[in-house]
């Protein structure tokens, strides 16, 4: 902080001494105030609703949050609902948008729900394409029927969870879905995909798995079906190459604590089956409990301070960046707690330093341009962060739909060894201020640095590229994305002589990079005769593979000539059935 100068009279004071013949220092340092210290610690707020095993009305909170947020897609409330551990029962957890329901245990089985979590699509008659934004993790459940009920999209986690039964991902009657992710989770019974067209689960447990559409990705997980793309549709590796589990706040007695998991290499299974998760823990009272409201340099001055941020559920309006230059430093947000960058500033920055863990919240693009929206690490960074990497989980970024916003780049990632694990970058195909040019965002992610892995990846609907990777020794472990539906006409897509801008692209200078379970769509409703020449596009060399790629034109609304460089045939018609390469070069 700059320093503050007391009020003049001060020094009016001191030239009254020296009038008066008083001695006075030859150069007194001047006064200064110093901001207050922030407190760490404190009430969780408002949105934040705790129950423990003798709350009274409990399925009545439940049912009166999911009918405030069941259709509330683009609306400004958020809630998270966190169960001290214990057993419950006959519930049914209900989820709405934006609300995330959550144990308080150091493992999911301290909190039992004899019931269900459920998310459904009645609101949107049968079809679950729209599911997003809301999560559960750390709890195990015992579903009323054998069978929980997740029938998700994007954004939309189930994280660190033990079902003690079944879990079907597709809604009622089986329309339409397009998830999902799981990770850290044990599901005894089986999963049923059924209608979902893609769906990535990562370092967990399950009993069988019965389906696939499209596009199904395993890595680490201990029961997944072999390895069959593209037919039956699975990628399966048997471990996942590095992984750090998300944050996670649970109660230590009467005192919330967060926990960190340690990193793990070559990992599968779950972090908790035997005995208490390995990793370390912080006190929330070295934590900044922020409230929307609250303004950026004072989020930025507990920062400073020393303090973490957790920041509860809301919508926080920023005028500046928060600026993440300590290293280890956790922002954890609750209840997809939003940042929205005003006048073009980014959202958040951090600095070249290790291990920082970004985790639990939305950003949501303003109505000025931003360069970027998040950047992690400053450009042209080589430091070597592999003992230690940032990590970013469950952060997701929209451009559009709640309003007009606009920004060139979304995220942008320029520290080496970064985990990206699980995001969905959109810019909006639907709500309000959408339109070609009125939520105008060329670039969905960019990768900078070195030696970055993606798990989860899934990026949609950007203006050009919507993935562009420029550094050595990427990877990523499923891919999905959809191109801009709204594209006026060919011209409004070309790129240079090539026919559109492939949704993942690896520079050309690159000569190591690795891609697993990739997929790309086109929609082109406005003008379904745009052709795009291909889904992919990278440098033709040994050294930049990529497993199992395909590429759909949904409905025959525009078409692929390729599917990565000039390889793979071409979509035709309106089958929307998935051009395919298994292996390339």
């Amino acid at each position: 902080m700059s320093p503050v100068p007391r009020r003049t009279v001060l020094g009016a004071a001191a030239a009254a001494s020296a009038l008066a013949g008083l001695p006075t220092p030859a150069s007194a340092a001047p006064a200064v105030v110093r901001p207050r210290a922030l407190p760490g610690g404190g009430d969780l707020g408002p949105n934040v609703i705790v129950f423990d095993p003798s709350t009274a009305g409990i399925q009545a909170k439940l049912d009166q949050i999911f009918a405030q947020q069941e259709t509330a897609q683009f609306g400004t409330g958020r809630y998270a609902l966190l169960f001290k551990p214990g057993t419950y029962s006959g519930l049914n957890a209900q989820l709405g948008f934006y609300t995330s329901i959550a144990g308080l245990g150091l493992s999911p089985d301290d909190t039992t729900i004899n019931g269900d979590v459920t998310v459904d699509a009645g609101w949107f008659n049968g079809n679950a394409t729209q599911n997003f934004w809301r999560s559960a993790e750390n709890l195990a459940l015992v579903p009323v029927n054998g069978t929980d009920r997740w029938a998700v999209a994007q954004a939309a986690p189930f994280r660190r969870m033990h079902v003690r039964g079944g879990l079907n991902l597709s809604p009622t009657g089986y329309g339409w879905a397009s998830g999902g992710y799981i990770a850290d989770s044990r599901i005894d019974g089986q999963v049923g995909p059924y209608s979902q067209q893609q769906w990535y689960t990562r370092d967990s447990v399950i009993g069988s798995w019965l389906n696939g559409v499209w596009n199904m990705v395993f890595s680490g997980v201990q029961g997944a079906p072999a390895q069959g793309f593209p037919n039956p549709v699975y990628t399966t590796l048997a471990t996942t190459p590095v992984s750090r589990e998300k944050p996670f706040l649970y109660l230590n007695g009467t005192e919330y604590r967060v926990f960190l998991p340690e990193k793990r290499t070559n990992a599968s299974g779950v972090t908790w089956g035997n005995g208490t998760p390995r990793g370390t823990s912080l006190s929330l009272s070295q934590f900044y409990v922020a409230k929307p409201g609250v303004t950026a340099a004072t989020l930025n001055q507990a920062l400073t301070q020393g303090l973490h941020l957790l920041l509860t559920p809301g919508i926080y309006h920023l005028d500046q960046p928060i600026q993440v230059n300590r290293a280890n430093t956790v922002v954890l947000g609750l209840g997809y707690a939003t940042l929205v960058p005003d006048n073009g500033v980014t959202a958040l920055k951090t600095a070249d330093v290790d291990g920082v863990r970004l985790a639990g919240f939305l950003i949501d693009a303003g109505t000025v341009n931003s360069n970027t929206l998040l950047e992690v690490g400053p450009s042209g960074t080589t430091t070597d962060h592999s003992a230690n990497p940032t990590t970013v989980q469950d952060v997701f970024v929209r451009i559009g739909g709640a309003g007009a916003g606009k920004a060139t780049t979304s995220m942008v990632i320029n520290n080496r060894h970064t985990i990206v694990d699980h995001t969905w970058v959109w810019r909006a195909d639907h709500g309000t201020g959408v339109g070609w040019d009125t939520n105008r965002a060329d670039y969905g992610v960019v990768v900078n640095g070195a030696d970055v892995l993606i798990t989860g990846l899934f990026v949609e609907h950007f203006n050009k590229y919507d993935v562009q990777w420029n550094g050595e020794r990427g990877r990523t472990i499923f891919f999905q994305n959809e191109k801009a539906y709204d594209a006026p006409n060919q011209a409004a897509i070309q790129n240079g002589s090539v026919k559109g801008y492939a949704a993942y692209k690896v520079a050309d200078n690159v000569t190591v990079h690795e891609g697993w379970g990739l997929g790309s769509y086109c929609y082109y409703n406005v003008d379904p005769t745009i052709v795009q020449h291909n889904g992919f596009a990278a440098p033709n060399r040994a050294g930049v593979k990529f497993h199992d790629l395909l590429v759909v034109s949904l409905g025959g609304q525009g078409q692929y000539e390729h599917v990565i460089n000039e390889t793979g045939a071409a979509t035709s018609g309106t089958s929307t059935v998935p051009s395919t390469v298994v292996s390339y070069p």
